[in-house]
């Protein structure tokens, strides 16, 4: 099934070929290798700051709700449940809600972009853009092959963690006032951290049991899941512990 891309999403925007997704990906990474070179000066964006963080606010809440009441109606299995390819009402509302979650991590690049405008290319770190261009291919062919399935759990606990990171930089974009609201960063990055784990666990459970999902798809998810938690372990580190001392 994992060889052949699923008839339902196949003629979707973005997804009906590898080009656009890879033309992107290649925009993101000039723009990272020449964007701060062509800043000549800071800009604040504190405006279009708010205004887009408290869109992916939005966009993670609507996404959340969609992937967890669609897996109630349609009684999914958070331990294993293969790919509904048929076009019933709940497996093409899995299969829709799968494509913005494909579609908010083309968004998300914007993360990236507003960091450069700022002149905060310190923050733009080997962590930061592999987490941003990494997922945008995953999901690419999440989308293409296995839109629903296993595939929801990762999409509804990453729109779950989304509401509250982007509620904090909606905090922090308006300015210094906001800091001591904000003491909660550190969880937020535990939160994500308990995230990873689940993903990694989630996954790793099917690759032992007769689940028919793609096992190559699980192990993915296991490898890439264990990547993450080890870059986000070394930022928890160095930014909670040993900056500290």
């Amino acid at each position: 099934v994992f060889c052949f891309p699923d008839p339902r999403t196949d003629p979707w925007p973005l997804v009906y070929s590898p080009v656009p997704v890879t033309l992107v990906f290649t925009s993101y990474l000039l723009v990272v290798a020449l964007g701060p070179s062509c800043m000549r000066q800071r800009l604040q964006l504190r405006a279009p700051l708010l205004t887009y963080n408290l869109a992916m606010v939005a966009l993670s809440s609507y996404m959340f709700y969609e992937f967890l009441v669609t897996s109630v109606l349609a009684n999914y299995s958070y331990l294993c449940q293969p790919v509904d390819y048929s076009r019933s009402e709940l497996g093409m509302r899995m299969a829709r809600v799968c494509w913005w979650f494909f579609f908010s991590k083309v968004i998300e690049l914007l993360d990236t972009v507003f960091l450069i405008l700022r002149k905060k290319q310190e923050q733009v770190t080997f962590l930061h853009v592999y987490h941003h261009g990494s997922m945008l291919f995953n999901w690419w062919l999440g989308v293409k092959y296995v839109p629903g399935g296993q595939a929801f759990f990762i999409g509804m606990l990453n729109s779950f963690v989304h509401i509250f990171m982007y509620g904090y930089y909606a905090l922090a974009s308006l300015g210094p006032r906001m800091r001591r609201h904000l003491w909660w960063k550190r969880y937020l990055t535990i939160l994500q951290l308990c995230q990873f784990v689940a993903a990694a666990a989630h996954s790793s459970y099917n690759l032992f049991t007769e689940c028919p999902f793609p096992d190559g798809f699980n192990t993915a998810v296991f490898l890439y899941s264990l990547s993450l938690l080890a870059l986000f372990l070394h930022f928890y580190y160095g930014t909670y512990i040993r900056e500290k001392r």
